[in-house]
């Protein structure tokens, strides 16, 4: 059964919500501000929470809607349905709960699919606009352009991967947050709340999702979007998709516009996030 229950509000007075997919999750949901609908989605095993900068800059302005995936955060810990086209049914879920409509709609990292996906199914209805944030289309494509850690169809490495977090999923999670920022290196007060919300994913659905996602090839999808679309990479030398997947991202996609950020690595909204919320700002404006 589909459904919604409005939670009480917290302390920021963040409208909050529960919604209930067709197979049973229940999908954490916080809305601030009012206006266009902003739709932030977060990445792998991450939260809601690492929009935060997004949702103090930009919901003076617009509807800001933040969302846990299943099973990530503060959404229900079910079994089930740890795959990209599930997570885009559970999106179409949140926008029907909330009515949204001529939204933009932004996936960081591994919710870049996500978006794709939505995309491929639903196409423009209820969207104004796109942003790409840190993603891969295909994170096992041996093209040129691919710079994930599991390109040219690394099952060697993937295997290590699920190994190492289901062997110390607390170790493997203060890595790869370190690894997200530009330096290599997360700030003490930055690693413990990250931690903590990272913690929040159990290892069944961060081994189930990650082994979907990185076998998913939506190359095709972006040739295909007919909406405006941003697109958002840093720079760094340590986790980072960079420019040369940037600028292949971008040329794919008819109507798009292109920012990197110098001092970031994965987590340009974070380590840049003045820059970041500008160009998000004067996208969703002009739609």
């Amino acid at each position: 059964m589909i459904g919604s229950r409005v939670l009480p509000k917290g302390p920021d007075a963040a409208e909050r919500r529960l919604v209930e997919t067709d197979d049973g999750a229940q999908l954490f949901v916080e809305v601030f501000g009012r206006g266009r609908d902003i739709i932030l989605v977060h990445g792998w095993g991450m939260s809601r929470r690492f929009w935060m900068r997004q949702v103090e800059a930009l919901s003076g302005a617009f509807r800001v809607i933040v969302m846990d995936l299943r099973a990530h955060g503060d959404s229900s810990k079910i079994a089930h349905g740890h795959t990209v086209p599930r997570y885009a049914r559970d999106l179409r879920a949140v926008f029907e709960a909330l009515n949204v409509k001529e939204a933009v709609l932004a996936g960081w990292s591994m919710a870049g699919p996500v978006v794709l996906d939505y995309w491929s199914r639903y196409g423009a209805d209820r969207l104004s606009g796109l942003a790409l944030v840190e993603m891969t289309p295909s994170p096992m494509s041996s093209e040129a352009w691919n710079t994930h850690a599991r390109r040219a169809y690394d099952f060697e490495g993937l295997g290590v991967v699920l190994q190492e977090l289901e062997q110390d999923h607390r170790s493997f999670g203060e890595r790869f947050i370190h690894s997200m920022f530009n330096r290599g290196i997360a700030p003490p007060k930055d690693l413990g709340w990250m931690r903590t919300e990272y913690l929040k994913t159990p290892v069944y659905a961060s081994v189930a999702i990650y082994s979907d996602y990185v076998l998913r090839d939506y190359t095709d999808v972006l040739g295909s979007i007919s909406v405006p679309a941003l697109v958002l990479y840093g720079r760094s030398s340590h986790l980072c998709f960079g420019p040369e997947l940037a600028e292949f991202v971008a040329e794919s996609i008819s109507r798009s516009e292109l920012v990197l950020f110098s001092k970031s690595g994965h987590l340009p909204f974070y380590e840049e996030p003045v820059k970041f919320n500008e160009a998000l700002k004067i996208f969703t404006q002009a739609l």
